[in-house]
This record gives structure tokens, C-alpha cells and sequence, in this order.
């Protein structure tokens, strides 16, 4: 008999962790931190922070100051870390795994006083598997209204979990069934808070089902494969998935370098291969886009801040016309009236190209003197992880400040536990 996906997942208790999947983690943690501080001054969650905090008292750190219980931190440090939804991707099962799995893996880690190796190994397997999860669930999942980074994202925490604290295999068997009955979370919240509070569901999903099983709760034996199970009843496609045999799944992570919807970076990374294009020379530029993005990031003529950033025509003319789009700041309601910007954009188009994939954009670039220029980019082209590391780290320092994002680096790629814990809680 085949193993099924909870078969899979079990074999990740005792596996070791590469070098490389590792190290990239890490810097994941790095962008992960940097993102969840910056989401920590948005004052719109300040109290849905504090109400948590008030009721649930604990020691464990909370991103921005102040403590909770290991479970409420998990669900405010996921919350509060998506709520710029500036933080990693991975497109194959098109969720953001370090929001739901590194908030339960830290609040865990403080409770046992474990140290940070531990800690990323453990939240290394668990991105790994939820992204396993995310890719035997299948496309259907998500298009039907399910949003994988919750779903998904809950057996991976729930993994990484059971890893930290070294449960057995039958225990954790148990912890993924009682995941199956609580991971949750629907598309349908998209533009509201309730999207990066999916994320923090997850998390704390991930920290109650570990602790409930080591406390000797029981569930279905396979509560995500077997019958009447989570994939069956969720729309779960049950298409094939194996354990990773040579690169993991987590080195095709996708960082974002820009502060708007991720189908826009592709186009804004292939804007940043043109030779010195001067906005006064363009009689106008195409972009060709996967078709998925035409309904996602395509507004054409955003009136507000977060509109320009599901904007191709706003995005692609802030670029060309030097505005950072790296900038949190730079997404204002003003600037979408700027008149140089509303001009160039006018000379944008954008249409859907069934050939590339949801990584990739090909903008060719029409001259006033006729020459064209044609330029390509895919985001999952190989990048080393110096340039990767260097790149987040200058996203950080616009997010906090050169200093701060510098002692956050230092921290992360510590061993110490407390060093990181005290960058997070700092305001």
C-alpha cells in the first residue's frame, strides 16, 4: 500500500536538515522578523494585539513588545507578520509558509529554552512540509476558495512543531489529526484584516494540536488523507507527492524585494534589466502576464495607496519614473494622482500569454525613435543565497533602518534564542 501524505510527513521527525535548505531558512527567519516588526507599528492591529495579550498571559514575546501564552503569541506573531504581506511566497502551492510556521516553532522554543539551530531545522521542515501539503492538495483547493497559506500552512506548523518538541511518530500522527479539524481559511478575506489573521490561525493551530497530542489527545488515524479527511472534503486534488530526493522544496522560496502584490514583481525585476530607459523616450510599453494575474494585480487606474499595489500600469510607471517600489511609504493614495505617473501609464498594456508561467513576465519597451527593447524575467531564477541575503537585507533596513535591520542580521544568524527574541519584542 502507497504511503499517503501523513506517511510522508511523519518520515520528516528523524530527517536531517541540508546545508542549503538551512541556510536558506534563515534568511527566511531574517525576512520573516524584519516583516512581522514593520506589521507590528500598523496601529489598525494594535488592538486586536492588546485584547490578546490582556487575556492571555504568558511569557512568551510578541512582536513589538509585550508577552502571551505560547498559543496567542503564535496567532499574534502570524497576524502581525502578514499583516504588510510583504513576506516569502513559495508558488508551487501558493502560500506563504514562514508566516504560519515560524510563529509556533518561536513560541514553542521559548517554552522549552531552546536554541535557534533547533529552532530553524525545525521550522525548515516544517515550510517543507507545508508545501508538500499545499502541492497534494492542488490547485483545486485554492481555486474553490481555500487559502493554502492557512490550510497548508497548519500541518506545516503542526509538523515543525511536533519536531521541536521531539514527539514520536504515533503523537505526531495524532497532532496531524487534530490539525485536520482546525486548519482553516478562506480567499473570501483578501483585502481585509482577517487575511494575515489566517496566518495566525494557522500558527496557533499548529502550537494547540502539538500540545494536545503530547498531552495524550488522540484523533482519526489520517486525518488528512483518509476518509471522509481534510483533502477529501476540502476540494484536495490527492495529486502526487514524494519527500524531496535532491533540492528541497524550500530553496524555490520566493522573497519579496517589492512592497505590492507579488504577479507584479516579475515585470518590476525584468523593468530593472533596462538599459537606462528614460520615461520621456517611451511611446509605450506591453507587458504580457500570466493569465491568473489579469484578475489579481491588474487595475488600471488605481485610485488608493493599496490599489497600486495590484496595479501593473501604476507599478511599472513608479519604476520608471524612480520610485521605489521596495518603499512600504512609497504605496500612497497620492501617489496614484501624481501627473507624470497617471501619464505613463497610459502607455501601459497588459494582456495574459497562456505560455508563461505565474512566475514570469516579458515587457517589450517601444521607443519614440522605434527601437524596441524586449526584457524577461522569471522569478525562480537561480539566485546565490549572498545575493538573495544582500537584497534582504537592504529591504530591511527600508522596513526598520540600516541599524536596526543590521543588529536584527546579527541576531538571526546567531545561535542565541534570546538575542532574536529581544530585536522582535523592541518597538
Amino acid at each position: 500500500m502507497a504511503d499517503t501524505i501523513t506517511d510522508l510527513l511523519l518520515r520528516f521527525l528523524d530527517a536531517d536538515v541540508p546545508d542549503d535548505a538551512a541556510q536558506m531558512m534563515r534568511l527566511s527567519l531574517f525576512d520573516w522578523a524584519a516583516c512581522g516588526i514593520a506589521g507590528a507599528r500598523e496601529t489598525e492591529f494594535a488592538g486586536f494585539a492588546q485584547m490578546q495579550m490582556a487575556r492571555s498571559k504568558g511569557a512568551n514575546s510578541v512582536l513589538g513588545g509585550g508577552t502571551s501564552s505560547a498559543a496567542s503569541a503564535a496567532l499574534i506573531n502570524g497576524t502581525l507578520s502578514h499583516a504588510l504581506d510583504y513576506d516569502d511566497t513559495h508558488f508551487a502551492h501558493i502560500g506563504h509558509p514562514s508566516v504560519a510556521v515560524i510563529p509556533a516553532v518561536l513560541a514553542l522554543a521559548e517554552e522549552i529554552g531552546s536554541d535557534l539551530e533547533t529552532l530553524n531545522d525545525a521550522a525548515t521542515l516544517g515550510v517543507e512540509a507545508s508545501v508538500m501539503v499545499g502541492l497534494w492538495l492542488g490547485r483545486d483547493h485554492y481555486q474553490v476558495g481555500y487559502h493554502q497559506t492557512a490550510t497548508a500552512g497548519a500541518f506545516g506548523a503542526t509538523l515543525a512543531a511536533c519536531r521541536l518538541l521531539s514527539l514520536d511518530k504515533d503523537t505526531t500522527r495524532n497532532a496531524l489529526g487534530l490539525c485536520a479539524s482546525m486548519a482553516s481559511g478562506i480567499k473570501a478575506q483578501f483585502g481585509t484584516m482577517a487575511k494575515p489573521l489566517n496566518a495566525g490561525l494557522a500558527a496557533r493551530t499548529g502550537v494547540e494540536a502539538s500540545l494536545w497530542a503530547q498531552a495524550g489527545m488522540t484523533a482519526a488515524r489520517d486525518g488528512l488523507a483518509g476518509p471522509l479527511g481534510f483533502g477529501p472534503t476540502h476540494h484536495g486534488m490527492d495529486a502526487p507527492v514524494s519527500l524531496p530526493k535532491g533540492d528541497w522544496h524550500i530553496l524555490s522560496i520566493s522573497h519579496k524585494f517589492h512592497a505590492c502584490c507579488h504577479g507584479l514583481h516579475a515585470m518590476l525585476e525584468a523593468l530593472g534589466q533596462a538599459n537606462d530607459l528614460n520615461a520621456d523616450d517611451i511611446d509605450r510599453l506591453h507587458i504580457r502576464t500570466h493569465p491568473r494575474w489579469m484578475s489579481v494585480c491588474n487595475i488600471p487606474d488605481p485610485q488608493t495607496g493599496l490599489a497600486a499595489k495590484f496595479s501593473y500600469r501604476q507599478t511599472a510607471a513608479m519604476a520608471l519614473l524612480g520610485h521605489d517600489t521596495g518603499g512600504i511609504g512609497n504605496f500612497t493614495d497620492s501617489i496614484t494622482r501624481d501627473a507624470a505617473i497617471k501619464a505613463l501609464r497610459e502607455k501601459v498594456s497588459v494582456s495574459a500569454e497562456d505560455r508563461l508561467s505565474e512566475t514570469e513576465a516579458e515587457v517589450s519597451v517601444t521607443l519614440r525613435n522605434g527601437d524596441i527593447e524586449r526584457l524577461k524575467h522569471d522569478l525562480l531564477a537561480p539566485m546565490t543565497l549572498d545575493v538573495r541575503a544582500n537584497k534582504l537585507r537592504r529591504k530591511a533596513a527600508a522596513l526598520l533602518t540600516e541599524e536596526r535591520a543590521t543588529a536584527l542580521w546579527e541576531a538571526a544568524q546567531g545561535s542565541a534564542l534570546r538575542g532574536f527574541t529581544t530585536q522582535l519584542v523592541m518597538s
